[in-house]
């Protein structure tokens, strides 16, 4: 068994927010940082050891936060740093981590660097971001084919300059060129700042974007993302990451990074410990695309066998080498459980899912509403929708023939926004998180039955067997650094797997089915020497080496 290296965040449980629908503190109808503050108790009681910020940073909401126009400070909508350093202090003697969202790869164009790029061509702040003149007859073409993952062509025209600038998501996001020494330095500028204030890390944001191609040719032509191929693993990113561990390694911090389309095997070079180690963590993007093609809105029928075959690459190619980030939930995802549990068992599937992941070799995270089982909310209508990814989708899927009534029904099952409806705390008006008449953003009506309140006071919720959870995983360290195994892996209805460390094995059983699904312990296994340590159902009675299992049922045993 490969030896795996002591780190304390590999032994965190980490609880993600995305402050502006945790908790509203001052009747806005907007969450804030006082409201996080508030909730400080609750989260926590969930046994998580870190917290991770989406940003909060100054921002016109162009992308809710990930277009920044001050790194230095706090979002007013959010409250200020002596608020953030409360939840920092605070948060500490708790004995939690907290974590800030890093987002470099390209600022908002109301940060003072793009107003002083859009000066002139001579202006010191022109080469922090990607200006060049158009092609063709009067320069008015733009200088390459590119797509924007976010709002149309990656380029926009500036008159006055008579030049174009990058943008590989949104208009108003445009970004940073990573090739000026003068831009690292801002980057190094930014970490030092949150890191010497008492920050433990950060998830980087698109950081394996960073890096362009020199030239920046045209693309590959496809209808979003065009040119993605030139800048998904620039030519200096690993140059750039390793600049940027140099201020990591000053600190006793963390790194993970965001990486859409980062193959496993730069995953394990990222990550690999040791002389050259760049990150601590990656977040891949594989083990979400089990019910669909690429991306998110390509939609394909949920395949448990390419949901299995996933983590058992990452976990054992990774294993002894670097190590994983788990998550099924975050900001940029619809809800879990309408896809990859069953909404007419949320209570079971959310559980079997949680224990699917969290028992896995790595890091897990826990988003916001997760552990209560929220759920994805529907909408009559494209205007109630928020997010420039939303608008974007809808413009693309009008030319493949999508109405809107269409479109809003695959949105339902499909779109971000479904992860950032605000937290429903209680069964009172706007579930509990804004004192106000309207909150920034709709409340999913059946927060009157799904709610903290309520779930608290349910011995057997959805939160409280994430409770049951993450403490198992704390208090046993096979589930922190035992390897992984797989059984059945050819199954269309069972995720079966061991960990193993130190003479101690451990059985974590999960049916993905509605029915009821027979179930034979593998080859060695002698079911009766086990310890049932976590289970979605009540067992009982004698355990034989064949039982069936009821729908979406989980069951862990400990063998010692």
């Amino acid at each position: 068994m490969a030896e795996i290296t002591r780190k304390w965040y590999k032994e965190m449980s980490v609880y993600q927010i995305w402050t502006r629908s945790l908790c509203d503190s001052n009747g806005d109808g907007i969450g804030d940082l006082p409201g996080v503050y508030s909730k400080l108790d609750y989260i926590q009681s969930l046994g998580v050891d870190g917290i991770w910020f989406s940003p909060i940073y100054p921002t016109p909401n162009a992308d809710y936060g990930y277009d920044i126009s001050d790194y230095k400070n706090i979002n007013p909508e959010f409250g200020t740093l002596d608020d953030f350093k409360k939840i920092l202090d605070s948060a500490h003697k708790r004995g939690m981590k907290v974590f800030m969202d890093l987002v470099v790869n390209h600022t908002s164009d109301e940060h003072e660097w793009f107003k002083e790029s859009m000066k002139s061509k001579d202006n010191p702040y022109h080469d922090y971001y990607f200006w060049r003149d158009g092609k063709k007859k009067g320069g008015k073409k733009p200088p390459n084919n590119w797509l924007s993952i976010f709002e149309g062509k990656a380029w926009e025209y500036n008159k006055d300059l008579d030049q174009y600038y990058l943008h590989v998501f949104a208009k108003k996001q445009p970004d940073l060129n990573m090739d000026n020494p003068k831009v690292r330095e801002e980057v190094k500028s930014i970490m030092r700042f949150w890191l010497d204030m008492g920050v433990d890390g950060f998830r980087e944001d698109v950081i394996t974007f960073i890096s362009k191609k020199e030239g920046l040719p045209n693309g590959f032509p496809i209808p979003i993302a065009c040119g993605i191929e030139h800048y998904k693993h620039g030519p200096h990113l690993e140059e750039y990451l390793d600049e940027f561990r140099q201020v990591l390694n000053e600190y006793d911090c963390f790194a993970v990074g965001e990486g859409p389309m980062t193959s496993l095997k730069d995953a394990v070079n990222f990550c690999s410990e040791g002389p050259g180690q760049k990150l601590d963590m990656l977040i891949s993007f594989d083990h979400m695309n089990a019910d669909c093609f690429m991306a998110d809105w390509i939609k394909i029928p949920f395949s448990l066998r390419k949901l299995k075959k996933t983590f058992d690459r990452w976990q054992t190619q990774m294993y002894g080498k670097g190590w994983n980030s788990l998550y099924i939930e975050n900001h940029d995802h619809a809800r879990i459980i309408e896809r990859y549990g069953n909404i007419n068992y949320r209570v079971e599937s959310a559980k079997m899912l949680a224990t699917m992941y969290m028992l896995q070799c790595g890091t897990p995270f826990i988003y916001q509403g997760q552990e209560i089982g929220m759920t994805n909310l529907k909408f009559d209508s494209i205007n109630e929708y928020k997010d420039v990814m939303t608008f974007n989708n809808f413009r693309l899927f009008k030319m493949l023939g999508f109405n809107e009534e269409r479109f809003l029904k695959l949105s339902a099952k499909v779109n971000r926004e479904n992860a950032r409806t605000p937290v429903q705390w209680n069964s009172s008006k706007n579930a509990g998180f804004t004192t106000a008449d309207e909150p920034w953003f709709k409340i999913n009506p059946n927060y009157t039955e799904i709610n903290v309140e309520a779930a608290e006071k349910d011995e057997n919720s959805i939160l409280n067997y994430y409770r049951k959870l993450i403490k198992f995983r704390k208090e046993n360290e096979i589930v922190i650094y035992g390897n992984f195994k797989q059984y059945y892996k050819n199954s269309g209805k069972l995720f079966v797997y061991e960990r193993n460390y130190k003479g101690q094995k451990l059985l974590v059983i999960n049916s993905f089915s509605d029915k009821i699904v027979k179930f034979n312990a593998p080859d060695g296994y002698d079911m009766s020497k086990g310890e049932l340590v976590i289970s979605n159902y009540p067992v009982r009675g004698q355990i034989n080496n064949c039982f069936e299992l009821r729908p979406y049922e989980s069951r862990v045993y400990l063998f010692k």
